[in-house]
């Protein structure tokens, strides 16, 4: 009985986890929805494979924050291609009993602690990339899980 008391506390705990604010000018993270490179939904059609993240709307050179308290956990690379290197870069970061990371933000630093909407990077270029797209955030879960949930 004990631990069906513990995992329902455990649930009910992650069950409220939102994401805050992730990007300038755009306090209610706004998804990409469809555009001419396809859209930014959860298991989105990649040609052969799935989209294994949720892509929230955020203007190049934006300021990107914190979406509640967390800790970095180093810097990423997105793409091993090198015509992408403009947007070559992320971040993995753990808070709230979650692991995630956030594609195309150079972080301002890539270790240590960061509070709930405190600056932690800049939205890097994607339009020099791939013009027309909608700029946006990648948010993937370490898991490879859905994201939706926490927005």
């Amino acid at each position: 009985m004990r631990q069906v008391i513990i995992l329902l506390a455990v649930l009910w705990v992650c069950d409220g986890v939102k994401f805050g604010p992730l990007c300038s000018g755009n306090p209610n993270n706004s998804r990409r929805t469809s555009d001419r490179y396809g859209q930014g939904y959860y298991g989105a059609s990649r040609g052969g494979r799935s989209h294994k993240g949720l892509d929230i709307v955020c203007r190049d050179g934006s300021t990107v924050y914190a979406p509640f308290d967390v800790t970095l956990h180093g810097k990423l690379t997105v793409y091993t291609d090198p015509s992408k290197a403009a947007i070559n870069e992320g971040i993995n970061l753990r808070g709230e009993g979650l692991c995630f990371k956030l594609f195309y933000v150079r972080p301002d630093k890539t270790s240590g602690s960061v509070r709930k909407g405190e600056r932690i990077g800049t939205m890097l270029p994607m339009q020099s990339v791939y013009p027309g797209i909608t700029s946006h955030i990648h948010v993937q879960m370490c898991d490879q899980s859905d994201p939706t949930g926490y927005f």
